[in-house]
């Protein structure tokens, strides 16, 4: 046990010591008791240093030959294990510097003050095997992310090297909690319920699904997509998709109630069966092939009466068809659409991830204005029909520059006539 208790108070040793010298009245103490790192290392030293002392007798007046290679790669490591250990301590310095924004001055002697005291100590204790130093590190790993999951206040160990590359990496834009412009100016809501709260049992519905359109963190690019539907009674909002695909969303949009029963069976009643049941036409459009999205599997259960699938055809071959549908004014129809022009991987940009951004947020741009236009001018064509407009998912499968220009996981509502 004293084997074991000398690397572990080395290794706090030079954790804490720092910590301690850095540390402020009313500082949080979310830091953990041993340097994991530190640990693994000054054991790792003391196996490499008996193992050198092992093997000098057997090589003594040898200059060449395997045994002296051996040793010398043993000597190697050894000092690289002492480079990386006072490295490691470095960075672990300027880990709590950067936090404080201080300079680092006389704090600079700390890491080769605690690392030399700490190799010391353990210098002549009996080392472990390789195999068993493994599994003690296995099961000091597995000892802190127990303890973590418990006590997340106080970690069991640290991590310097984990922490200073976490602090040195590139922060991602901040996606997932909506600026307080949008909250003051638009509808937000974490609803999933935006059809069947704007349906309308009166009259025509036609439910439109834009594929990829997605919240830009620019509210001005926002509200510049929504000029489209200038002059036509308008709800507009955005709220929240828990899954990026375009199945999952259209089957949510179109979903009334979900019921689970005292056997667990589950139940789910469609607005398409209902309307049905209402007197209404339903249809289904589709401006590419039903295997796309494994639609044939699951739009056949939704309930639509009528289902088109164009196989190629665009959004503006959409647009008629939707159109010949609403002039039928003998009968109440409920039109489900998704548009694909704004699909992405883009036929001009097949890279997914290494396309320009300028150009893929060019063209993006471009076409989703035409369908957004196009579907503007359908609800000024037949203002007796509500119009619900919303967008499948952010856009994906496009370079990571792009995506980081939207809100993840939020989509826009439009809500016409």
């Amino acid at each position: 046990m004293k084997r074991l208790l000398y690397p572990l108070i080395a290794s706090a040793l030079i954790t804490i010591v720092p910590f301690l010298l850095t540390f402020e009245k009313g500082q949080n103490i979310v830091r953990g008791l041993f340097g994991y790192e530190y640990f693994a290392l000054l054991l790792l030293i003391v196996y490499v240093k008996d193992a050198i002392q092992k093997k000098m007798p057997a090589c003594a007046g040898m200059t060449v030959g395997f045994k002296a290679r051996k040793i010398l790669a043993y000597a190697l490591l050894l000092s690289v294990s002492i480079i990386v250990l006072f490295t490691i301590a470095w960075l672990d310095l300027q880990n709590l510097l950067a936090i404080k924004n201080w300079s680092i001055g006389w704090r600079g002697i700390l890491p080769f003050a605690t690392c030399s005291l700490s190799i010391a100590m353990v210098w002549k204790i009996k080392p472990f095997s390789f195999n068993a130093i493994c599994f003690i590190l296995f099961v000091a790993l597995m000892f802190h992310l127990e303890a973590n999951n418990r006590y997340a206040a106080q970690p069991i160990a640290q991590f310097p090297t984990i922490d200073y590359l976490e602090r040195i990496a590139p922060k991602p834009v901040q996606r997932k909690h909506v600026a307080d412009d949008y909250k003051a100016k638009y509808m937000v809501t974490d609803s999933v319920t935006i059809t069947r709260d704007y349906v309308d049992t009166l009259r025509n519905n036609v439910i439109i699904l834009v594929e990829s359109w997605g919240v830009p963190l620019d509210i001005n690019r926002f509200d510049s997509q929504l000029k489209a539907f200038n002059g036509i009674p308008m709800t507009a909002g955005i709220h929240n998709r828990m899954y990026s695909r375009t199945r999952t969303a259209e089957r949510e949009d179109l979903m009334l109630s979900f019921t689970v029963d005292s056997l667990r069976r589950r139940d789910t009643t469609f607005l398409p069966k209902v309307y049905g049941a209402m007197g209404f036409e339903t249809h289904y459009l589709y401006g590419g092939d039903s295997l796309e999205q494994w639609r044939y599997k699951y739009i056949r259960n939704i309930g639509f009466a009528d289902v088109f699938y164009g196989n190629g055809l665009d959004d503006n071959d959409m647009v008629l068809k939707v159109d010949s549908i609403l002039a039928d004014s003998t009968k109440k129809h409920f039109i489900a659409w998704t548009t694909r022009k704004t699909r992405f991987p883009m036929a001009e940009f097949p890279d997914i991830y290494g396309s320009d951004v300028d150009g893929v947020d060019s063209a993006y741009a471009a076409k989703l204005r035409q369908t957004l236009a196009r579907v503007a001018e359908m609800a000024r064509k037949h203002p007796e029909t509500r119009f619900i407009v919303q967008g499948d998912h952010n856009p994906i499968l496009s370079p990571v520059e792009f995506q980081e220009k939207f809100y993840k996981r939020w989509v826009p509502f439009v809500v016409l006539n």
